[in-house]
Order: structure tokens, then sequence, then C-alpha cells
């Protein structure tokens, strides 16, 4: 039996064992209010994402060597720098050349600085401006035109709305056998006190938002089986990818 075999076997068992996903949930609901995810950088930028969700994103990189990953949401640009260093290695290792856009709401001066001044910014731009704008909108479209394989990550304010619009905008640029990812799709799975004074929580979030996209988007389907091999992820239900 080859590895890659056992290891999908694995998987498979892992999903229908409900005693450790119920673990992994409890960690995942234990973990969010101290703020676990706040403590990781990657090259030096903090990152706010969970290493799980980390590894997770690096296997679909390798896998689909895109040539253009869009992400809504920037905060301190951890998430660039990681797209953009998987970026460089696939490069270094195959010549494919790919490149990095984030777009967010308010970059902040010293975070922009910050980026500009990595030495993975090569692979970086960076529109400042509401995600689901028009304007900006217009500018991804245009960035994606010509590119192969376009991986598309979101990530910036979870309520439904915000969602579902960025979904139309973004996700039909998402390129077949490549994923979009909505972030924070855990927001519907947890108890509502833990979304604190924000906007988003249980019925109001980027699951519900998923819920109500694949509802007309046959060509997307939920890749289960990363959250069934990681475990421990804010994105359940999230990773979606095209099949057609």
């Amino acid at each position: 039996m080859s590895f890659e075999k056992e290891v999908k076997e694995r998987v498979n068992a892992i999903g229908q064992n409900e005693k450790l996903k119920s673990c992994a949930h409890n960690f995942l609901e234990a973990s969010l209010q101290p703020q676990y995810s706040y403590n990781f950088s990657w090259l030096g930028r903090p990152i706010i994402q969970y290493p799980q969700d980390m590894i997770a994103i690096q296997e679909i990189i390798w896998e689909i060597k895109p040539d253009l990953i869009i992400e809504t949401g920037i905060a301190h640009g951890g998430s660039l720098i990681f797209s953009a260093a998987m970026l460089e290695l696939v490069a270094a290792c195959t010549g494919s050349e790919g490149e990095v856009l984030g777009i967010d709401i308010d970059i902040r001066p010293h975070n922009r600085k910050a980026i500009e001044e990595h030495p993975m910014y090569k692979r970086i731009s960076m529109l400042e401006g509401s995600s689901i704008a028009q304007e900006i909108v217009a500018q991804v479209v245009e960035k994606a035109k010509g590119k192969k394989r376009v991986l598309v990550c979101l990530d910036s304010n979870h309520t439904h709305d915000h969602v579902l619009a960025e979904l139309e905008a973004y996700a039909a640029l998402t390129t077949v056998g490549s994923y979009c990812v909505v972030f924070d799709t855990v927001v519907e799975d947890m108890p509502k006190e833990l979304a604190g004074n924000r906007p988003w929580g249980p019925g109001n979030n980027p699951k519900t938002a998923v819920f109500e996209y694949l509802k007309t988007h046959p060509e997307f389907e939920i890749d289960r089986d990363i959250q069934n091999k990681i475990l421990i992820t804010v994105a359940p239900d999230g990773y979606l990818k095209r099949v057609r």
C-alpha cells in the first residue's frame, strides 16, 4: 500500500472519529478567548492563524502552484508574507512564478511599511479599500486576467452579507482544481459570547455565507478531507474546491 493511500485511509477514519473531533472542537473553543492564534508569526510578521490552517494552505499552494493568490484582509501582513514565501519556494523548486494580491479597507501605515520592507514583498501587491467596493473588485478582476492558476483566500469582515458579497466577487476567479478558502466559518460553531461586540456571530458569519453561496454554485464543493486531516481549523466547511 502506498503511503498516500495510507494517509487517505487515516484521514477518512479521523472523519468518522467523533471522540477525536470532539476533543479538537473543545480545544478550539477553549483557545479562542485567550487569542491563541495571535501568538504566531511567519518570517517576522504576525500571522494570526492557527498553525494547522497554515499547513493546509502550504499543501494547497504546493499542489496548485498558483500564479496568483488573492487575499482579503491584511492586518499585520503575516498571511501575505506566508503566501509569498511559499510562492518563492515553489519558484525555487519548479520555476513556476506566482504573486500575491492583498486587499484591506485599512492598511495601517506601520504595517504597510513593515510589509514593503520585507524581502518577500517582491511577490506582493496591495490594494486599500473595501474588498466589495466596485472599483476594488474591478482592479482584482483585471489583475487575474490571463492567470492560469488562481487561489482565493477570504479573511476580512466576517458578516454574512460581506462574505457572500466577497464570494460573488472573487470565487469565480478561482481556477478549476484550485480553492476559495473562507476563513472564520468556525464562528457558526462557537458560543455567541465568543463573538464579543463584533457584528458577526452564530447565524451571521462566513459559514452561513458559504452555505448560501453553494446553493447556486455547484462548481464548488466543500473539501472536508482537509478539515478531517488537520482537525483544528478556523475554516470548517470553508475549504471550497472548484471542481468545474
